[in-house]
């Protein structure tokens, strides 16, 4: 499931979809919030341009919507059914995890959104046996 190849291992690790070799960041930490979004240019490995196109990443944007719209839902079942709060405690557990989470997010959706367009190729990794 995490094997080199896989588009998982590629969605969080943050690694080049194409060779997989390297972090697609130039800071692996997504909590230096103000390198959270700092990409390289491309690949080293394989030379991977990751602006595919002028903002490209904005499509990300809906990635990002719909993993915000889960974690939300996910905090308020936690909090309401197993905590037992209250429906503002609930929404007020939804906004703190949403805040602590923001950063996770916001890379994940990037890694999910150029991984749709962009599959392993083994030719790409020198390192990767040829069968």
């Amino acid at each position: 499931m995490f094997n080199k190849g896989s588009k998982i291992k590629s969605i969080f690790s943050g690694s080049c979809p194409r060779c997989q070799n390297e972090s697609m960041y130039s800071d692996q930490n997504p909590l230096h919030l103000t390198k959270v979004l700092k990409m390289n240019d491309h690949c080293s490995h394989c030379g991977l341009k990751y602006q595919i196109e002028p903002s490209f990443f904005y499509g990300a944007m809906y990635v990002s919507y719909g993993l915000n719209v889960a974690v939300g839902i996910a905090a308020f079942i936690v909090s309401f059914m197993f905590f037992g709060a209250t429906i503002e405690q609930s929404f007020l557990s939804i906004i703190i995890t949403l805040v602590v989470l923001f950063p996770f997010v916001l890379r994940l959706s990037r890694n999910i959104y150029i991984n749709m367009f962009v599959s392993y190729d083994p030719q790409a990794d020198p390192k990767a046996k040829i069968k």
